[in-house]
């Protein structure tokens, strides 16, 4: 069967060109994908969405086709948000369903709080609310020694290197080999994927989001944390894969309090933090019945 998607490059207002996956037609949904991934990680969403719904997955800021400009400070959170609200608007749209997982869920989180207007729905795969996230690599030491690779990643140069070796086999390895499901990845799977990073500053452009994120929690916390406060307004639905090996369960529990809105939590207990991949269809039919029922009851 034919995939449903086209491969487009579109420039947003910004003057950042980015590289997207564009399929169906109806209400506005945009997918976005985590680290170290690209559009592709969301190829069954595509195919299962497509006829109802007109879904946009593009590449991060310097990921894959996307352009990657130089420099930590062009990874900054509040330039994701930015990107995530043009690519809206180059949509021709004034609002979106919009759906991410690991850093594309931190994204997610971040535009239905600093920008609520822009965000008809909220779904996120595998990635803590903020301050949940906050409050757990404070106070939780299994958390701490599972988000180990962040602090890794602030080391100049060599997670550089070691992410670009060997046409980036250090991408293929994390996504088999912390997968529960691990028949999720095919070789032509992890090959797309490696080929995501095969520009001269993927690497560096994929960890700089990490780098940004530290450093601002560090020189100037109270300005970052301002932001997490708020409730969110958009109805939300957040999907676990509850075998995560860098994520806890428990970092769901107790969210309520943090949601204006209504909130859903969907466990999928035989899947590892690459949920939408591992069980695509089951979280399709999440996916399919949260954004296709008007006015939605948990």
């Amino acid at each position: 069967m034919e995939n449903p998607w086209r491969l487009e490059k579109v420039r947003l207002r910004s003057g950042l060109n980015v590289n997207l996956a564009r399929a169906g037609s109806g209400p506005l949904v945009v997918m976005l994908h985590g680290f170290p991934e690209c559009w592709y990680s969301w190829r069954h969403q595509l195919r299962a969405l497509a006829p109802s719904f007109q879904c946009v997955a593009p590449d991060l800021r310097g990921y894959g086709g996307t352009d990657a400009p130089r420099g930590v400070g062009n990874y900054a959170l509040d330039r994701l948000v930015e990107d995530v609200v043009e690519l809206i608007e180059a949509m021709g749209r004034r609002r979106a369903a919009v759906v991410g997982h690991d850093w594309g869920g931190a994204i997610a989180w971040a535009t239905a709080l600093k920008r609520p207007e822009v965000v008809e729905r909220l779904v996120v795969m595998n990635c803590p609310h903020p301050a949940k996230f906050r409050a757990a690599l404070i106070h939780n030491p299994r958390q701490m020694l599972r988000s180990w690779y962040i602090l890794f990643f602030q080391i100049p140069w060599l997670p550089d290197a070691l992410l670009r070796a060997s046409g980036a086999a250090a991408v293929a390895r994390a996504l088999r080999e912390t997968a529960v499901q691990k028949q999720a990845f095919s070789d032509e799977d992890l090959a797309y994927f490696r080929r995501a990073f095969r520009g001269t500053y993927s690497a560096t452009a994929a960890l700089n989001y990490y780098r940004s994120l530290f450093r601002s929690a560090l020189l100037h916390p109270r300005r970052a944390d301002a932001w997490i406060e708020r409730k969110i307004e958009a109805p939300t639905m957040l999907v676990w894969g509850e075998q995560d090996v860098a994520l806890g369960k428990e970092l769901t529990y107790g969210m309520e309090p943090l949601f204006a809105g209504r909130l859903e939590l969907r466990y999928v207990p035989d899947s590892g933090h690459w949920v939408q991949q591992e069980k695509p269809q089951l979280v399709n039919r999440f996916l399919s019945r949260f954004l296709e029922t008007p006015t939605y009851e948990v």
